[in-house]
């Protein structure tokens, strides 16, 4: 089976920094691969804070994560500085893709894509994503 090989939008619009915290690691003590998406939904929620949105208020609807891809790169060990670079790209009517680079000062740990669904709770359906969102988050 061939390994995943994500592609990245050139330029990142959000960089979070997250610390490995002790209770990131598993039994070889680095960075736990499940950790990684803990740390991706981290890194989500401060992108979408910058831009004054949440998980649940995207431009007046809510998004749900549809797919998740992890591409694991080198390890991260207890006390590195994580930097999650964060950019957008291939909107649709109803989804767009968050692209993650995971790295350290010296190497890249991971790449990681979310594709994400815009959803009104209330209806219990998929909706079209905002033009406000796709205008503050629009491709670079």
């Amino acid at each position: 089976m061939a390994r995943i090989k994500l592609q990245f939008t050139s330029q990142y619009l959000f960089t979070a920094k997250i610390p490995v915290r002790i209770t990131d690691l598993n039994y070889g003590n680095h960075l736990a691969n499940d950790k990684v998406l803990s740390i991706i939904h981290e890194a989500r929620m401060q992108f979408f804070n910058h831009f004054g949105y949440t998980e649940m208020d995207c431009g007046g609807v809510s998004v749900i994560m549809a797919d998740v891809a992890i591409e694991y790169k080198n390890q991260a060990f207890y006390g590195d500085e994580l930097i999650i670079e964060i950019g957008v790209q291939d909107f649709t009517r109803v989804s767009f893709d968050i692209f993650y680079k995971i790295s350290t000062t010296e190497k890249i740990i991971a790449l990681a894509k979310t594709s994400i669904v815009t959803f009104d709770y209330r209806q219990n359906k998929v909706v079209e994503v905002p033009l406000e969102v796709k205008e503050k988050l629009k491709e670079v």
